[in-house]
């Protein structure tokens, strides 16, 4: 019998993707990011339990365009500073890609909040412009001139703070309790520029950025960096205490519920 592909994979197969998986190399990442002070009520407002706001209320977004062999990968994240257990870091509320398996694996493993989405990152000589958007809706623009080379920083050790869970089958809340986990990056940076520039934040339903406005822009750069990343579970989280929440990471928290048709399947 010809074998069946949906069958199960031999021990030897999932080692040795486990194996390929380890072995991947250094991949470089050309992006622009920004970062401003936000109003801190709005920044305390978006941040779940058990993360806290840190001393000052920082947004950062990051829109990228990554060099993956054969499949060119765009991917932002729009995120506000936050604490947890006197570790210091960020809460992504948002991370557009632009391809489903960068999209997956980021969700179901890490739990981080990644949807599909349209990411533009572009230069012409020395003019700069990145974009996120979604639902024909470009809620983030960040735009500029390069303006001189900055010092290339030592390599730095980022935390990202995430909450996986699953819906309840029912819609009562959740299957079990979520997990905080802390997502660690180390980040190598091989060219960095200054961007002289502003950020434009739009109004979308979906994507709702625009709650948390530029106060003061801390800056904006231009860089070239590779990153690899560990996650580990921290805490179990309440599940009450989160539910609130939950709208974070869908465009219609009604759509947990959705089912398939009668009949359908």
């Amino acid at each position: 019998m010809a074998r069946v592909r949906y069958g199960a994979r031999t021990e030897a197969e999932i080692g040795a993707a486990r194996t390929a998986s380890s072995r991947l190399p250094d991949i470089w990442s050309t992006g622009v990011v920004a970062v401003w002070e936000s109003d801190p009520d709005a920044v305390a407002a978006v941040l779940p339990p058990p993360l806290k706001p840190t001393g000052r209320p920082l947004v950062r977004v990051n829109i990228s365009k990554v060099d993956l062999p054969g499949y060119p990968l765009g991917a932002g994240s729009f995120a506000v500073a936050a604490a947890h257990d006197g570790v210091e870091g960020w809460y992504p509320l948002v991370m557009p890609m632009t391809h489903e398996r960068a999209l997956i694996g980021g969700r179901e493993v890490f739990g981080e909040p990644k949807k599909l989405g349209e990411v533009t990152v572009e230069r012409d000589g020395l003019v700069v412009r990145a974009a996120l958007a979604r639902h024909g809706i470009e809620f983030v623009e960040v735009r500029g001139a390069v303006n001189g080379a900055l010092p290339l920083p030592e390599p730095v050790q980022k935390t990202d703070f995430y909450f996986k869970f699953l819906p309840a089958v029912d819609g009562s809340g959740f299957d079990a309790d979520p997990v905080l986990v802390h997502c660690v990056r180390n980040e190598k940076v091989r060219k960095l520029e200054r961007i002289t520039g502003d950020v434009v934040l739009r109004e979308s339903m979906y994507d709702p950025v625009a709650d948390l406005p530029v106060r003061e822009l801390v800056g904006i750069t231009l860089g070239e960096k590779t990153t690899d990343q560990k996650g580990r579970v921290v805490e179990r989280v309440s599940g009450q205490a989160l539910l609130p929440y939950i709208h974070q990471r869908y465009d219609d928290p009604q759509q947990i519920l959705d089912g398939p048709p009668e009949g359908s399947t």
